[in-house]
């Protein structure tokens, strides 16, 4: 009796199947790879897509469209209440300080402060964009906003 049969939840590892090995196995003779042919033979291999000599999947469906990823700006955004949370009043808010404070981790072009949520301490911001909203509400509560490059 096998282990696997006594509980099924158990797991047994097993080999490869091992083909060839006479007619009692079920996989004999041609072992499991037909009669003649390419694909009985030893390291065939068929190029990706491949659908039995029929018009491949790819081929049938037109090119259409242009994709910019690649070249496109990537724009880091960030709200002022994370601002508030993360920044003392008083303190000077610039991409170097954003990555060390770990509110900006990956590459970026530009960053771009937003105005979702409240500031109620002056701080000093330095960044490359600025929604209205977040310009209104970082001066509403006395600090400044400069643009950079």
């Amino acid at each position: 009796m096998i282990l696997s049969d006594v509980n099924k939840d158990v797991y047994v590892p097993r080999g490869p199947k091992r083909v060839g090995r006479g007619c009692g196995s079920g996989h004999g003779k041609t072992s499991s790879r037909g009669h003649k042919g390419a694909g009985s033979r030893k390291s065939v291999s068929r190029r990706p897509g491949f659908q039995g000599g029929q018009k491949q999947l790819f081929r049938l469906v037109a090119k259409r469209g242009f994709n910019n990823k690649a070249y496109a700006t990537v724009v880091v955004s960030l709200n002022v209440d994370q601002l508030q949370a993360a920044y003392a009043a008083g303190e000077t808010v610039c991409p170097e300080t954003l990555h060390d404070k770990g509110l900006v981790k990956k590459r970026f072009d530009a960053i771009k402060i937003l105005g979702d949520g409240e500031l109620t301490h002056k701080l000093t911001v330095k960044v490359h964009r600025f929604s209205r909203s977040a310009e209104e509400k970082i001066r509403a509560a006395g600090g400044t906003v400069e643009v950079i490059d």
